[in-house]
């Protein structure tokens, strides 16, 4: 006869556990993938996956510290606060960054090109495995609302976004390279994808501040967007 299901917990802390082995090879492969190519685009998405991996990483211990314990609620909810800003922060950081990057290289004058094979298919393999996680936090926060669920399903709608973008630059990198289609879509990709994590990571500030009010309030979460 099987047991009852894991609590939230557990199967919360066990999803991080999981996005974060995932996560780990993201900024070691597109770290190579730079080496190899001269994409702005690529650039960025190497400094995104670096900050995000760390954010990632506060995160599975936050959950794994709420897994093993007892812990009140006024210090579940600061542990769960601390791990959305630590996102909101991962998506200002990497966005402002990445913005630089990209007027960078456009003053520049720096031609797309090199090799874009490898970034491209960790993009790719990130979009499919980002869409999963995007859907299973959404799945377990419905379950039980709060910050740090809240935070992990935002910054994986983020990555899936990005990773789409990042997929059309260098997909269009690897077939007109030195064109200037090629430069101007890895520039105007590199800009869209800045522009889209600064967006997220105000919105999750300002998300972050109406929940804790509403938790303040003994209201739950206000703001699902």
């Amino acid at each position: 006869m099987a047991g009852p299901p894991p609590d939230v917990d557990v199967r919360r802390e066990r999803t991080l556990r999981v996005a974060l082995a995932l996560s780990a090879w993201g900024p070691l492969a597109t770290g190579v993938a730079v080496l190899l190519s001269h994409s702005s685009t690529q650039l960025a998405d190497f400094l995104r996956r670096s900050a995000e991996l760390l954010a990632i990483a506060l995160a599975w211990g936050v959950a794994r510290r709420l897994r093993q314990g007892r812990v009140e609620p006024e210090v579940r909810q600061r542990l769960e606060r601390a791990t959305a800003l630590a996102v909101a922060g991962a998506l200002l950081l990497s966005g402002g960054v990445t913005l630089v990057v990209a007027g960078g290289r456009w003053l520049s004058g720096l031609e797309p090109g090199g090799d874009v094979r490898l970034g491209l298919l960790v993009a790719l393999l990130g979009l499919g495995v980002n869409a999963g996680f995007w859907r299973r936090y959404a799945a377990l926060g419905r379950e039980r609302a709060g910050a740090l669920l809240e935070g992990q399903r935002r910054l994986y709608r983020a990555k899936v976004v990005v990773d789409a973008g990042v997929a059309l630059a260098l997909a269009t990198v690897a077939l007109a390279p030195g064109s200037l289609l090629a430069r101007g879509t890895d520039v105007s990709g590199s800009l869209l994808v800045g522009l889209y994590l600064v967006w997220s990571g105000g919105r999750t500030l300002r998300a972050d501040g109406r929940m804790a009010a509403a938790n303040g309030r003994g209201l739950g979460d206000p703001d699902r967007g």
